[in-house]
């Protein structure tokens, strides 16, 4: 078990540099809904409504749109990874 949560980590890690390279510290637009593997904006607005993102979205004054951390979406994509491994 604790192989599987150092194999998380690694690859939480490895993902996050890559997302942080790509996007930056913070992720939202087309980015975000395609990181997150939604196949349509309208797939994505649903998750909202639904609030069944999988990640904490927010918003920030004076701006439109949905963001997330590229650190939570790391972290979520590489548990999801891992988990369907075991």
């Amino acid at each position: 078990m604790s192989n599987l949560c150092e194999q998380e980590e690694k690859l939480a890690g490895i993902l996050e540099q890559d997302l942080l390279m790509f996007y930056g510290p913070v992720i939202t637009g087309d980015a975000l809904i395609k990181s997150l593997g939604y196949v349509s904006k309208a797939a994505f607005r649903q998750s909202l409504v639904r609030k069944t993102v999988p990640v904490p979205v927010f918003e920030i004054d004076n701006r439109r749109g949905k963001y997330a951390l590229a650190k939570d979406i790391a972290r979520y994509l590489a548990k999801k990874r891992c988990s369907s491994i075991s």
